[in-house]
């Protein structure tokens, strides 16, 4: 990711270059921020943070910076003394202590003691990956004054409720910006100090797309919502260097686009050619003093490289090669595939073809669905995607609706209906490809991971025509999700409200997976991580029991790591390597 920095004026910020690193020299191993002269010589550690830094962003003049990190247990004291009980909140069901708040701090940029600026029970939001970074701090160019998001608790459950605020870095003094009482986050001043953009769902419902505000800092309001024509989920909001203009960013069909947005006028998408920024639950790009862009991204045939742009309206020049052997690779055609969808949407995804495709040869179809799900698969490479391709398989990889890159009606067509429109959808691009005569309808198979491991379960327990599946980090249990998983209560926006209040119940239930369990006759290769907080375990756990118990081929691996998917190197390949396996065992 691009480091949380603003373009910088004073001569002396041009000369140094920050990061965050681990402290080798401290037990905890905890990350710092160091400070090394562009010019070289040895990095420097400037922060002394024991529970590590979250964030940070230099003032500007480079004076100083400000940073985040989170307070000691309140009970401190007695946890040394091995008395660690801790009142449970709206947290995951892995937690071992209760969750403290994260604050600002203000230190020199050649190091030194430190400043608090901020205190008290509430925090600034943390990043739970796979999730977008933790909403950024942002100075105004006079380095008087620092927005920030502020959130109620410091419980994942709570992330909804965060609204914006700005500080006064010398008197203290901390106000609210809007009337919103939640779900604000990512401000950002305007070069001048004098406007804030910020991220807001539309009509301040989370099923909604994400949209693009601005206000004046003086007293705006809410602002005005710049990007509602755009009608896509932006994930992404830069100012330009003129005040007047922010580049923003999202799925745009089966590509990730970014747009010029003014603040009066509408909206111009940037010619990106087959390039795609890279979109990580955020797009990963910086804007330059002169209107420069840079981003990471990638093309079908090429993972990410770094690209540049030396103004908005000139093509992208790629500026790295560190992926030239895949690229050099003979690599199935990577395209577009649209279909009429049930409910009038004209939906759409991607279809990878083996390396020698012929229309004339019958294959086997492995789907490969998109987790979120509010997200999209596109044009950018896929590794499994071809990997799958290169053993003589057709992929297609379905947005189904809850997807992102189809405007605002179709994301939140999902709410209340988690699997049977989602499911509808998938079926009628499988009927489609079907039509196009090169399927072995005797051998097509589906697979997903998260909440493509959610519509892998659903779609084997609600219709019959797979010859196998894999599911991976597979929610099965909207109730068990709804109370164990990090994400936690916030499920209930998915829903007509908690499960556990009126007849909500009935809904999490008819849309969970394991209802319909004993449905499924689909030989299934079950993945998980043991120390998953996005979705617990324990909900594989009863699909591979559901399974087994019906007499149903069925192997569950669990990998013995904290995170959503393991992905150091050896257990990716292991994924990739059984993944694989599992599908040549019935396909081949």
């Amino acid at each position: 990711m691009v480091p949380y920095t603003k373009d910088k004026k004073d001569d002396t910020t041009d000369t140094k270059n920050d990061t965050i690193s681990k402290d080798t020299t401290k037990k905890e191993d905890s990350p710092q921020v160091f400070v090394m002269p562009m010019s070289g010589g040895d990095a420097k550690k400037v922060t002394n943070a024991p529970n590590g830094v979250e964030q940070f962003a230099w003032r500007p003049k480079g004076k100083d910076i400000a940073y985040v990190t989170s307070d000691d247990p309140p009970n401190q004291k007695e946890i040394e003394k091995h008395n660690d009980s801790f009142e449970v909140g709206d947290n995951d069901y892995l937690a071992t202590v209760a969750p403290t708040s994260s604050h600002i701090w203000l230190v020199s940029a050649e190091g030194g003691n430190a400043k608090r600026l901020t205190s008290g029970s509430w925090s600034l939001p943390k990043s739970a990956p796979p999730s977008s970074p933790a909403s950024p701090i942002s100075w105004t160019s006079d380095g008087k004054s620092l927005t920030f998001t502020r959130q109620e608790h410091p419980h994942f459950g709570d992330a909804d409720l965060t609204t914006l605020q700005i500080l006064n870095v010398e008197t203290g003094e901390i106000r609210k910006l809007t009337t919103h009482e939640k779900l604000e986050s990512f401000g950002l001043f305007s070069p001048d100090g004098s406007h804030l953009a910020y991220w807001y769902p539309r009509d301040g419902d989370p099923n909604n797309v994400n949209e693009i505000f601005v206000t004046s800092v003086a007293g705006g309001g809410e602002g005005v919502d710049l990007t509602r024509e755009i009608d896509r989920n932006l994930q992404r909001a830069i100012w330009m260097p003129d005040g007047q203009t922010l580049l923003v960013g999202g799925h745009d069909s089966t590509q990730v686009s970014l747009w010029l947005q003014p603040l009066r006028g509408k909206a111009s998408k940037l010619t990106l050619g087959d390039v795609n920024p890279t979109w990580l639950f955020w797009i990963d790009a910086a804007v330059g003093p002169k209107g420069e862009i840079a981003f990471t991204g990638s093309t079908s045939s090429r993972p990410s490289e770094l690209y540049y742009m030396p103004s908005p309206t000139e093509a992208p020049k790629r500026l790295t090669n560190f992926n030239q052997q895949i690229a050099a690779l003979q690599l199935g055609k990577v395209e577009r595939f649209e279909w009429q969808g049930p409910g009038g949407f004209r939906e759409d995804g991607i279809l990878v073809d083996p390396p020698d495709f012929s229309k004339d040869k019958k294959y086997p179809l492995v789907l490969l669905v998109h987790g979120g799900p509010t997200s999209a698969s596109t044009t950018g490479f896929g590794g499994l995607a071809h990997l799958m391709a290169a053993r003589d398989y057709v992929v297609f990889e379905p947005n189904y609706r809850g997807s992102d890159n189809l405007g605002n009606t179709y994301q939140r067509a999902i709410y209340n209906d988690a699997g049977d429109g989602p499911g509808r959808d998938v079926m009628a691009g499988v009927e489609a490809i079907k039509k196009l005569g090169f399927v072995d309808e005797s051998k097509i198979a589906v697979t997903g991971w998260s909440y493509g491991g959610y519509m892998t379960s659903w779609l084997i327990g609600h219709y019959h025509i797979w010859k196998t599946a894999v599911t991976g980090a597979s929610v099965t249990d909207l109730n068990e999700e709804y109370n164990l998983s990090d994400g936690n209560v916030s499920g209930r926006y998915s829903f007509k409200g908690s499960p556990w209040i009126g007849n909500n119940m009935k809904d999490y239930l008819a849309q969970s997976p394991i209802a319909s369990a004993a449905q499924i006759k689909t030989p299934t290769l079950i993945l998980s991580d043991t120390a998953d907080a996005r979705v617990p375990i324990t909900q594989s756990y009863q699909l591979y029991h559901a399974l087994k118990d019906n007499g149903v081929t069925v192997k569950f691996v669990a990998y013995p790591v904290p995170g959503h998917f393991p992905g150091d190197p050896v257990r990716s390949r292991d994924v990739n390597g059984r993944w694989l396996g599992w599908l040549d065992q019935y396909l081949k």
